[in-house]
């Protein structure tokens, strides 16, 4: 009996990192200087020439090997032993992970800071601004 074993799908990978970055195709493709379009064809396909598996781990901010031996096990992984550096994080042989999920969160709560930073801006030009109006009156 014989068992079937799925095919190593660079492009998935590539897929499931980039979401797990938290990135849209529209992003890798203006990193990668193409279009969405062809980001979707890279992420259907099996395989990816290595000139071109470079430049996508570069803007993913990953390495070849982690794209390579990218699995969706690693991650739960790398989560569930979060805690313990013992452990490290594996995606695969020897292989650790590339990004830090804290350093995601702390991107977040800055861009968040700065929208808030704009909104509080905006909204003190317009009472500023209504202020003028009514001293016109």
């Amino acid at each position: 009996m014989s068992t079937v074993t799925k095919p190593n799908h660079i492009g998935r990978k590539i897929s499931r990192i980039r979401e797990l970055k938290d990135m849209k195709q529209e992003a890798l493709a203006q990193a990668l200087g193409t279009n969405q379009q062809a980001i979707s064809i890279m992420e259907n396909s099996e395989t990816i020439e290595e000139e071109k598996l470079i430049e996508v781990a570069k803007a993913l901010g990953v390495s070849v090997e982690a794209i390579k031996n990218f699995s969706e096990e690693g991650v739960f992984n790398y989560f569930n032993n979060f805690y313990d550096n013992s452990q490290g994080a594996n995606f695969g042989s020897n292989n650790t992970c590339n990004f830090n999920p804290l350093d995601k969160l702390m991107e977040s709560v800055e861009k968040n800071e700065k929208l808030y930073e704009r909104l509080l801006k905006a909204e003190q030009d317009k009472i500023e601004y209504l202020e003028k109006l009514l001293k016109a009156k």
